[in-house]
């Protein structure tokens, strides 16, 4: 063991000395590692992003939270829109006899959105998000209050004319001041702002709740009530355990309030967040298999390259090879010497590789979400060292075989 320890220093020492006398040589050998690594970091980075966006977006829906309504989120090919475009309205009614007859739910609310235009001291912003529900809705998703409060009960049940705003509006509308309490007029209708939103960016619908405008539901329904033609019913669960169960019982409840007999299909839909996850996995898995062709392809072509300057390097080296071996270093002692120096080639890429996905990785956060994790750096590590391996090893075996005599011979 202290014999093999010996000589994996030894090979290293050596290794760095003949990488250090050759530094331009071994940058640009490793062109295609820094193109394949960088890649696949990129590839990793905007994945990770998306992933985290989408799960804060998931835990902001509800991981547990059911969706009565009149269409699916997806439809996919062959999506037969006209079964659902004459189906009758889901409405606030059905709200009462799931809060009674449903053993799963531990909260309901109806949820209903309109477009309008908001104006407030001579600025008008056009097609903000108008949503309204019950002061339930805070048990169902989470609502960030940068400043001030949700509407509550009170407020709800007197059809009170308050508004809770988003970020956005809030400086839009309001660049040098503080909009709490300020009057804002949204469709015409007055409202007085009591409540802020935290600041939260665009969602992967692309809609963000900084250009939207929360009021309660019986406010919407005596302002805008003819103009919305149909409610979604969010039903929160005990669990996302329970969200199976829950939904076969809320089909149930539904089919009753709506009387519909054992012949006729549901004229509604159970929405859940894993539909969304089903939907955007293909789109993950493309871009994985895009970025993988890419990056094998790319690293194949610098792992060829490493092998390629370390023939030349075993080449060059043929006399110190001789006389290393004359002396007594054995076949074990020059191949891990030329794979220590492979490894070490191939690392140098990868260092820049890291280094240039630091800055893209900065550049793409710009545009959209990018997390550089210690995962894709330790994985772009880890193909470094494979990539020296696998290509290091035919040169580091060619060296370790040469015959003392002949290589002491060479010229």
């Amino acid at each position: 063991m202290r014999t093999f320890l010996f000589e994996l220093l030894e090979g290293l020492s050596i290794a760095v000395r003949a990488v250090s006398v050759h530094k331009l040589r071994a940058t640009l050998t490793t062109l295609g590692i820094i193109i394949g690594i960088t890649s696949v970091t990129a590839m990793v980075t905007v994945i990770n992003g998306l992933e985290r966006k989408f799960d804060e977006d998931m835990a902001d829906l509800g991981v547990d939270v059911l969706y009565v309504e009149k269409w699916p989120w997806f439809g996919g090919p062959g999506f037969k829109w006209w079964e659902y475009v004459n189906r009758p309205r889901i409405t606030a009614d059905l709200v009462p006899a799931i809060e009674k007859r449903s053993r799963y739910a531990q909260a309901v609310a109806p949820v209903a959105e309109t477009r309008r235009s908001v104006r407030a001291a001579g600025q008008t912003l056009t097609g903000v998000n108008i949503e309204a529900s019950t002061p339930d809705y805070e048990k169902i998703h989470i609502v960030r209050i940068a400043d001030g409060r949700f509407y509550n009960e009170f407020d709800n049940r007197t059809a009170n004319n308050v508004a809770i705003v988003g970020a956005q509006v809030a400086e839009m509308l309001f660049p040098a001041q503080n909009p709490l309490g300020k009057e804002i007029r949204v469709g015409g209708h007055p409202f007085q702002i009591v409540g802020i939103m935290e600041r939260k960016g665009t969602g992967q619908d692309g809609n963000s709740v900084d250009n939207q405008v929360k009021i309660p539901f019986n406010t919407f329904k005596n302002f805008f009530g003819a103009s919305y033609r149909s409610v979604s019913i969010r039903v929160k669960v005990g669990s996302a355990d329970q969200l199976l169960a829950a939904q076969d019982e809320l089909t149930g409840i539904l089919r009753a309030a709506r009387r519909l007999d054992a012949l006729e299909e549901d004229d509604f839909v159970i929405n859940q967040q894993q539909t969304l996850r089903e939907q955007i996995a293909p789109v993950k898995t493309a871009i994985y298999s895009v970025g993988i062709f890419l990056t094998a392809l790319s690293l194949l072509v610098g792992g060829i390259g490493v092998m390629n300057i370390m023939f030349v390097s075993v080449k060059e080296r043929t006399k110190e090879i001789g006389i290393r071996k004359a002396v007594g270093a054995r076949r074990r002692a020059i191949l891990t010497q030329f794979l220590i120096e492979a490894i070490i080639v191939c690392l140098i890429g990868g260092a820049i590789a890291i280094a240039l996905s630091v800055g893209l990785t900065a550049l793409i956060s710009m545009v959209m979400p990018a997390v550089l994790s210690g995962g894709a750096v330790l994985l772009a590590i880890g193909m470094c060292v494979a990539i020296g391996l696998l290509f290091g090893l035919a040169p580091a075996w060619s060296a370790a075989k040469s015959e003392p005599i002949d290589a002491l011979r060479y010229e």
